[in-house]
């Protein structure tokens, strides 16, 4: 393990140390931060000072502790969304590829029509008309790029179906769940972990555009998205806060495209 470690490349290593970072400020958010996620503490776009260290926003609310609790509430709900997406769509992916013929054709063209529907626009669509609640924020977004990891499953599983040892399984009169979920699942984990990171990127821009948009996160709650739209008027005075969360944001995709990078190239087996 010691000896992996030390082949870790620099760009995992940075990655690993910002997602801790962001897990930690994410888990701790109220020890962190100086002040309440939605207190009013001063006047309205209050400079830089050593009281409130980088100022405040539109309502006086101090911009580094929303910064803090944005974390949370951005990260936690992006995860959920993600992990909810990969539970539907590798599930449904697996009994599909599990039991083929005229079920695997039925799920597959319903999963065309679906994608074939630009994901910002049905999402928008789908909140404006059940509400933008972060329920059905985190429903509606897993339920859309769960069709994107139908598709993903699909094709590794398509390569694991076939193999002996998932015959060998049906021969002993083994179960669909056991052969879906013991024989087929583990034998396709690796890629599908890579894919888990970087669609966690994909769900988390996705939730921060519908944020500026004003149709994601809703107030008090902090979100890095939201947080830019609200301040967005301070870049035309010279003050950079607003591109405090978009740079949150992009730091935090590039890192983990850099640990997914990483986590591709030792599943591949190719050499530095």
């Amino acid at each position: 393990m010691i000896r992996q470690l030390r082949n870790v490349p620099l760009t995992a290593i940075f990655g690993i140390l910002v997602i801790v970072s962001y897990a930690v400020i994410a888990i701790f958010a109220p020890l962190i931060a100086p002040y309440p996620e939605t207190a009013i503490v001063g006047m309205e776009y209050l400079p830089w000072s050593e009281e409130f260290l980088l100022g405040t926003d539109s309502l006086g609310r101090d911009m580094l502790s929303r910064l803090i609790y944005g974390a949370r509430n951005t990260l936690g709900i992006a995860l959920a969304t993600t992990v909810i997406a990969f539970v539907i769509g590798c599930s449904v992916a697996l009994l599909a590829v599990t039991l083929q013929g005229w079920v695997d054709q039925l799920i597959s063209r319903m999963v065309d029509v679906m994608m074939s529907i630009p994901t910002l626009i049905t999402s928008l669509l789908l909140l404006m008309i059940f509400g933008t609640s972060v329920l059905n924020l985190i429903l509606i977004i897993a339920l859309l790029f769960s069709t994107i990891v139908f598709r993903i499953a699909r094709a590794v599983a398509m390569g694991v179906v076939v193999m002996d040892y998932v015959e060998a399984a049906r021969i002993r009169g083994e179960g669909l769940l056991w052969i879906m979920f013991r024989e087929i699942l583990p034998n396709a984990a690796t890629p599908l972990v890579a894919e888990f990171g970087l669609r966690f990127t994909f769900v988390f821009l996705t939730i921060s555009a519908l944020s500026f948009l004003g149709l994601g996160v809703q107030p008090p709650l902090a979100d890095w998205g939201a947080m830019v739209r609200e301040n967005a008027s301070l870049i035309t005075f010279g003050d950079l806060t607003p591109l405090l969360p978009a740079g949150a944001i992009a730091l935090l995709t590039l890192a983990v495209n850099f640990i997914v990078d990483w986590m591709l190239h030792m599943s591949s087996g190719l050499k530095d």
